[in-house]
């Protein structure tokens, strides 16, 4: 019996897979590949604020003007709070409220979309915008620049973008100096312009989005412009005067307002936008059949976490697999290497450094590591405080690598800041043993045995739809499980073993 215990786990384990695997596949209808005709975003809001005492009302302005995007689904965690939610001319407003609210109070917002070039929202003209009021000198400096402007341009849309570039040039005409002298704030140049606009008679606004990347733990907002052309809204680069917002540009609100919250008795606000790539239309389908089915895996997959968590398993779940890389190139192949784990998180930093780059990288820091480790053993150093001492050299060595690529113009060179240092201290004091127990031979076989691997788990976890796979289907990882099993029984020839002896099989 105790010799079948472990081929039975194993078909256990595999079994267990596959059963949640096909039951996903074939009744829920989740996708093997990644979605590709229909791009989707998963953005969440997290709204952190400090109540100072008594009732606590707090309003978030929420996306309703989209342009480019349409809304799938929207979802508001909120614990103990009431929630109201209106329309505020191009905006929505989210309105938390609370009687006697105690401690730093966290809220969420989230919202699906998909990109939708068709989706442009219809908008009336709203007249002609009224003139600012300004004083003699500056009144007489932006009819002269808009007298200049319109004799070159030909329409609006010409005339706004010649605005802009006149407002940016690098050495502006006097006209413009006049303005730009009052403030070089960011949100003052584009209040400027929109007034300058105005002097014309044509509306504009400010709107405030972010482009939506693949996996960002954290987006930065920014201030755009909007002009009426009688016809549309129609965006316009404020720095350049190119028309058109960013790719991938979500608008989340329109307005002067500087943030997107304001909280009554309350302080210590913020709000920290999360973006995660995601294929939506297929998970909402998978939920909706596991509701019919009264199924509720859907409500315990990785998918239900939120999205900054859900970054990070993208990331982690990945780790297994390469180890059982390892374990094969180890166990079956005969590569030694510094280590089991090392070379799984050296292929992680890589998926940020880029394979080539990184590994020479890599080889630097060890090898002017690897020297001075010599130098501390002349003088007699214990063994904690020589790894300390290694672990501060890493981090110099580190730090001026980093310099040097920055002032050479290699950006490259900033992202060493991925390396583990630790493990990088203990890889240049382990090979500084092998090479002094072994030779300087055999500490360089295992060293390039420890890149070459960590370079195929590398290439292995980079791969789109690997990473689909493991994320949609985590439960893939016990057929990872029970392959180590496996694999962790074999005490037969590695393959470098009957190249080594191939003399022997001969005779």
């Amino acid at each position: 019996m105790k010799r079948l215990h472990l081929p039975l786990l194993i078909l256990l384990l595999v079994g267990a897979s596959l059963s949640l695997f096909l039951y996903k596949v074939e009744v829920l209808k989740m996708p093997l590949t990644p979605a590709r005709e229909m791009p989707t975003w998963t953005v969440e809001a997290t709204i952190r604020f400090a109540p100072t005492g008594g009732s606590v009302k707090a309003d978030f302005l929420i996306p309703q003007y989209m342009p480019g995007f349409t809304l799938l689904d929207e979802s508001f965690i909120s614990r103990g709070y009431g929630l109201t939610t209106e329309q505020i001319g191009p905006n929505r407003m989210a309105t938390w409220t609370q009687r006697r609210p105690t401690g730093q109070q966290t809220v969420y917002y989230r919202m699906s979309v998909y990109a939708n070039e068709e989706s442009i929202p219809k908008s009336e003209f709203p007249g002609p915008a009224p003139l600012p009021e300004l004083s003699e000198p500056l009144q007489a400096a932006a009819d002269a620049l808009l007298e200049d402007i319109r004799s070159r341009s030909a329409d609006i849309d010409s005339f706004s973008s010649l605005l802009v570039r006149e407002v940016n040039q690098a050495n502006p005409n006097e006209n413009v100096a006049a303005f730009l002298n009052r403030s070089s704030d960011e949100l003052d140049r584009l209040h400027l312009i929109i007034d300058l606009l105005a002097g014309a008679r044509i509306p504009a606004r400010i709107v405030h989005g972010f482009k939506l990347g693949d996996q960002m733990q954290k987006a930065e907002l920014v201030p755009w412009i909007e002009y009426h052309n009688s016809r549309q809204w129609m965006p316009i680069n404020p720095r350049t005067g190119v028309r058109g917002f960013p790719e991938r540009f979500l608008v989340w609100w329109v307005g002067d307002q500087p943030s997107a919250l304001s909280v009554d008795r309350g302080n210590q606000t913020s709000v920290q936008w999360s973006v995660a790539r995601s294929y939506q239309d297929a998970f909402s389908i998978a939920q909706q059949r596991a509701a019919m089915l009264n199924s509720r895996l859907m409500d315990f997959s990785i998918q239900a976490l939120p999205v900054q968590t859900q970054n990070t398993y993208r990331i982690l779940l990945l780790v297994p697999l390469g180890a059982l890389v390892i374990v094969f190139l180890r166990n079956i192949v005969g590569i030694r290497t510094f280590g089991t784990f090392m070379p799984v998180l050296i292929a992680l930093s890589l998926r940020e450094t880029e394979l080539v780059s990184g590994m020479v990288m890599f080889s630097m820091i060890v090898a002017l590591g690897l020297a001075i480790r010599f130098y501390l053993e002349h003088l007699k150093l214990l063994l904690v405080p020589r790894l300390a001492a290694v672990v501060i050299i890493v981090v110099i060595l580190m730090a001026m690598l980093s310099i040097l690529s920055y002032n050479l113009g290699i950006s490259v060179g900033l992202a060493i800041t991925l390396f583990p240092m630790v493990i990088l201290a203990m890889t240049i004091e382990r090979m500084s043993i092998v090479w002094e127990e072994h030779g300087a031979g055999e500490a360089v076989w295992q060293g390039v045995g420890s890149l070459a691997v960590a370079s195929v788990s590398y290439l292995v976890m980079i791969n789109p739809y690997v990473e689909h796979l493991f994320f949609v289907f985590p439960e893939l990882l016990l057929i990872v499980l029970a392959l180590a099993l496996l694999v962790g029984r074999y005490t037969g020839y590695r393959l470098v073993e009957l190249l080594r002896f191939r003399t022997f099989a001969k005779d």
